[in-house]
């Protein structure tokens, strides 16, 4: 029971921690993907401004337009979020997000869009804007960070995920849970002292429920 009740406060731990750095790296994730909209709508002025065909602007401007019309928000992944209570008063309540996949789609698309919009950009010579955040060089490094950044933003939910089915487990699992073992114990108190004992009274007054 000692052994149970250790790793039970770990996995308690673990869920508070790896949810800090989700939110950590879903906030880093933001703060990358923020100004994607708009720049996307620069470069495409950006290059109409270098005088190219018309044909290369219209396919500037459709991937423009599947960019514009996605919505990479970390909001999505938590506005839907509901408390996990924890069985313990020293540790806080933790937000659990319901709709992770979903969002994540968004930033894949993102990705994959902006990524195409590059590719356009590097077969057109005369694309060669002054400011350095508008080349292509500039471009693809913002590129490679926005995938890092992705990247890191889904093992770190991926982490989260695991902590809490961890802690489930542990809290209340059939049979192996914090939960039933605590309730075998409070029969076999019974079951040797009487239901009317002090030894009882003191042990039945505990309660554990199962979320």
């Amino acid at each position: 029971m000692n052994t149970l009740r250790t790793n039970a406060n770990t996995a308690l731990a673990n869920v508070v921690s790896t949810f800090t750095a989700y939110e950590n790296a879903v906030n880093a994730r933001q703060i990358i993907f923020d100004p994607l909209q708009k720049l996307a709508t620069r470069i495409v002025n950006a290059l109409i401004a270098s005088g190219v065909s018309d044909q290369i602007v219209k396919d500037a401007k459709t991937i423009n337009r599947k960019i514009q019309g996605k919505r990479a928000k970390p909001i999505k992944e938590v506005e839907n979020m509901e408390i996990q209570a924890i069985p313990n008063p020293n540790e806080p309540p933790v937000e659990i997000p319901k709709n992770v996949s979903v969002s994540q789609l968004s930033f894949d698309s993102f990705v994959e869009h902006y990524s195409k919009l590059i590719s356009l950009l590097s077969t057109v010579p005369a694309y060669n804007p002054n400011e350095n955040e508008l080349k292509v060089t500039g471009l693809n490094t913002l590129l490679t960070n926005m995938k890092s950044a992705n990247t890191a933003a889904i093992t770190a939910t991926t982490n989260f995920i695991n902590a809490r089915i961890n802690r489930n487990t542990l809290l209340y699992a059939k049979d192996t849970g914090i939960a039933d073992v605590a309730k075998d114990c409070k029969a076999y108190v019974k079951s040797v002292y009487g239901h009317t004992s002090p030894q009882y009274k003191s042990v039945s007054s505990i309660k554990f429920t199962r979320r």
